[in-house]
């Protein structure tokens, strides 16, 4: 359910006692639109209807709402990944499917992925909330349950951070436009799937297919 209700003109107003989500959904639509830089607290008070103080009983400032923006982004990441990592299929077909994921969520949620490495980044595992693992840690997890002999004794650290590394570029030059398209031309999934199958089994000693 939103958390507004449509309002007179471009203004929306809010639900009593949803202001604070309000809040975060209309950050949220203004980094997808315009990027992080792009909004101000003012701007979110017009878009849900109420006058920029009545914000501060929310957060602090404009930096304190878009932490909270990156960590629903960041939590909805990682609850994708675990679904890619639990899923059916063998430990290769589960560990290329969280690259698909990764793919989606960047297309799917531009706003939460601008603001997730705005404010805090990914390869900082133990930092969210609770006792979940990050998405890193969940890499770094399908990674060793994918090969467990290991990469010739480089850390599985290591080589997540290039496989994470492959995906954020990827995903980086779709978001802009500059990723080739075209016929006979891989999509960017495909290309993740092979880069990254190259990367670990190179890492691992195997053949590069």
């Amino acid at each position: 359910m939103r958390p507004w209700r449509e309002g007179p003109g471009d203004r929306r107003s809010y639900h009593h006692g949803n202001l604070k989500e309000a809040l975060i959904e209309a950050a949220r639509r203004f980094i997808a639109e315009r990027g992080v830089g792009g909004f101000t607290l003012v701007d979110a008070a017009r878009l849900v209807g109420v006058t920029p103080a009545a914000l501060y009983r929310h957060f602090r400032g404009r930096e304190a709402l878009l932490e909270e923006v990156a960590g629903r982004g960041f939590t909805d990441l990682a609850e994708r990944l675990a679904r890619a990592l639990n899923a059916r299929g063998t430990p290769l077909e589960r560990f290329t499917r969280m690259g698909e994921a990764y793919l989606a969520f960047a297309e799917e949620e531009p706003g939460y992925y601008a603001a997730i490495f705005e404010s805090r980044g990914l390869a900082q595992p133990g930092e969210e909330a609770g006792c979940r693992p990050s998405p890193f840690d969940l890499l770094v997890e399908a990674l060793q349950t994918t090969f467990p002999d290991g990469f010739g004794g480089v850390a599985p650290r290591f080589i997540a951070l290039e496989v994470w590394a492959l995906a954020h570029g990827f995903a980086t030059l779709s978001a802009s436009g500059h990723l080739p398209k075209g016929p006979g031309v891989p999509d960017k999934y495909e290309l993740l799937r092979a880069g990254v199958l190259a990367l670990v089994h190179g890492a691992a000693g195997g053949p590069r297919s």
